[in-house]
């Protein structure tokens, strides 16, 4: 006998599906599996009385439901159903965006990873997810002989494809937009620098969009721009001012759209001493323009000092030195404050940390990334990649070892990555190859706290933390001291404060947001804890993806609470905290973003910042009913804790459209 699929492929009749299929019914209500074995042979049984050649995949399901129907288990078919219908909807979508799910990630990862997918001139995919993650894999793999003509190119090509298509370890998005192809720029983070002058500030636009257009990120500091109303020496005129070019930055920005296939992203930061502060503070404040920039404000150990002492600070005219005025530290303070906490913006950073723990000597960094984890020189760039934390854990144990080995080889790949990347600027090459800066972060943290059973807003969740990101640190250090030894280590090694005998990279461990390649992982975000239990993210045009966290509804079947009230409600709010029948210490362990207090995520971060030494990318997601108090808090506790920036939102503080909701948009729950 043969089955028909719904792709109308014929396929060889194979029983161990079905009892494969039943065993995992019984098993979603943590039910005895004793009986499957006889339900299999019943239902093959009448698959073969209809004595056909061919039978359709959809009648032997049928069949399926009727045999657990029939038989009394009325749970398990219902179950089934519902894992029935799921599938038939994630089929739906996957065949909406063309892509051919060959790795079996589901809808939610597969049609984020279609936007990554290769496509002919109509818009069709042209390769599958293995094969994209086969393209990137022997792309870098390639440059192992550059360094060593006799290298086992395929065993590394191997290496980096498995840690990819597991999910243990993905590099940041333009890697897997364009290594291996024409484009071949790989880097996700770039820092330009912005002069005083008409050619400075263009040159840096240009740039900024040939970044852009090949799916880079962008940070600037605007700080060195004179301020609104200053006499311009060369023609008499008076100066526009930082915003002013934000402005055509912004609109150029939104005119490229990093190549139709990342909305562009920047970083604006503005020094807190700049005379134009103030209005640098407030303009998102109508919450409609720059909406291509993140703002940060760069706050000095001289301005934190006039903050909690009371006093004034000078501003000063960057161009001449003049001081243009004094202004309470408090009242730039409480602007920074109140704006954070009506539009998500600004973020603050702390500069001068930032260039003290700098581990090279010499420039300065004015600015970071747009996401702010990834501190940079002028015309410097970095690569980055995350290990996927949740794929570390077995039965309920951190799997050391495969940890350490996927940390020795996403160093390998990110350094390869230097070597194959295609810069898209001159003054870029030679900056990012005399350093050598990788980011080597990590996703997928909470759901590791959540495997352990340890509460995200606890002290074994910061003691975790800080076992884990040593250890990676550590392990990363001496990857990159092996390296050095076979590869030489990085032009600038003379320029390292802390010396050591071999460093292949200037620094190496960044902590990234994580956006769109922990969807593509199916696990949580950076170092952030679970936004929902359940919840719904818009893809576009009105299009959301729902979801109930996996690993809550398997703690719930595991210890019995879970049926579809529970499921209804969790869908329908995003939360487990109000729901009686599920016990206290699953609610401790299953705490969405807003539940935790803003205490806990700065002290998570600083953990973490302890054992990083680029930045780390945190948000401290609020409810909408959190206050400008605490937001002053988070700020100051976060200049306490030795942190390098922070950045809060607050749920609705937009009041517009935002890509993630707390619980189920447009369903009928």
């Amino acid at each position: 006998m043969k089955v028909e699929k719904r792709d109308k492929r014929i396929v060889e009749f194979d029983d161990s599906k079905i009892e494969a299929a039943i065993t995992k019914a019984f098993e979603s209500i943590n039910a005895d599996t004793g009986p499957v074995r006889g339900l299999t042979k019943e239902v093959v049984q009448i698959i073969h009385e209809k004595n056909r050649e061919i039978i359709h995949i959809e009648e032997i399901q049928d069949i399926v439901e009727d045999t657990l129907m029939l038989r009394g288990f009325t749970e398990i078919a219902r179950r089934y159903m519902k894992y029935r219908e799921k599938h038939n909807e994630a089929r739906k979508i996957l065949q909406m965006m063309g892509v051919v799910d060959d790795l079996k990630f589901g809808p939610n990862a597969a049609t984020v990873l279609s936007r990554y997918l290769l496509k002919d001139e109509d818009g069709n995919p042209t390769e599958t997810p293995s094969q994209l993650f086969r393209r990137v894999s022997g792309a870098v793999a390639s440059i192992e002989k550059k360094y060593d003509e006799t290298a086992d190119v395929k065993e590394y090509d191997d290496l980096f494809y498995y840690m990819m298509a597991n999910l243990e370890f993905l590099p940041n998005s333009p890697t897997l937009f364009n290594a291996g192809t024409e484009i071949g720029q790989c880097s996700a983070c770039f820092v330009l620098p912005i002069e005083d002058n008409m050619d400075s500030i263009f040159t840096s636009l240009k740039h900024m969009a040939v970044v852009q257009k090949s799916g880079g990120g962008t940070g600037f500091s605007f700080s060195r721009l004179r301020p609104v109303g200053s006499t311009v020496g060369t023609t008499g005129g008076v100066a526009s001012g930082p915003i002013s070019f934000m402005r055509v930055y912004d609109t150029a920005t939104e005119i490229i759209k990093q190549g139709g296939r990342r909305r562009g992203a920047n970083m604006a930061i503005l020094r807190c001493d700049h005379p134009d502060i103030m209005e640098f503070i407030s303009c998102k404040s109508d919450k409609q323009s720059f909406r291509n920039f993140n703002i940060s404000i760069a706050l000095t150990e001289k301005f934190i000092d006039a903050l909690q002492k009371d006093e004034d600070i000078e501003l000063v005219a960057p161009n001449n030195s003049e001081v243009t005025q004094s202004i309470s530290a408090r009242v730039v303070f409480d602007a920074i404050v109140h704006n954070a906490w009506s539009t998500g913006d600004p973020g603050i950073i702390f500069i001068d940390r930032i260039n003290d723990e700098h581990p090279l000597s010499g420039d300065l960094i004015e600015s970071t990334n747009p996401c702010g984890e990834q501190p940079l020189l002028p015309y410097e760039s970095c690569v980055l990649g995350s290990i996927n934390l949740s794929r570390m854990v077995k039965e309920r144990e951190i799997n050391w070892q495969r940890l350490e080995e996927v940390v020795r080889l996403a160093v390998r790949f990110l350094d390869n990555i230097i070597d194959l990347n295609v810069y898209p600027v001159r003054e870029i090459e030679q900056v990012t190859k005399a350093n050598r800066k990788i980011g080597l972060g990590i996703m997928g943290f909470a759901e590791l706290l959540i495997k352990l059973g340890i509460p995200y807003d606890s002290e074994k969740g910061l003691e975790k933390a800080e076992e884990v990101m040593s250890f990676i640190r550590q392990r990363a250090e001496r990857a990159s001291s092996e390296l050095a030894k076979i590869r030489g280590n990085f032009e600038n090694f003379a320029l390292l404060k802390k010396r050591n005998k071999w460093k292949r990279n200037a620094s190496l461990i960044t902590v990234a947001p994580t956006g769109s390649i922990s969807l593509i992982a199916q696990t949580s975000s950076g170092i952030e804890p679970l936004f929902a239990i359940a919840h719904s993210r818009m893809l576009a045009e009105g299009i959301y993806l729902s979801e109930v966290s996996p690993l809550f509804e398997k703690a719930a079947v595991e210890r019995g609470f879970w049926n579809d009230t529970i499921e209804s409600e969790v869908a329908k709010t995003g939360s487990v905290q109000h729901i009686d029948e599920i016990p206290d210490d699953v609610k401790q362990v299953f705490k969405a973003a807003q539940e935790i207090d803003p205490e806990w995520h700065i002290r998570m971060q600083a953990a973490f910042q302890k054992h990083t030494d680029n930045a780390v990318s945190k948000t401290v997601n609020l409810p909408n009913s959190a206050t400008t108090e605490d937001i002053e808090r988070i700020f100051m506790l976060a200049n306490q804790l030795h942190l390098k920036g922070t950045t809060v939102f607050r749920d609705g503080c937009l009041g517009g459209v935002q890509v993630l909701y707390p619980g189920c948009q447009n369903c009928d729950s």
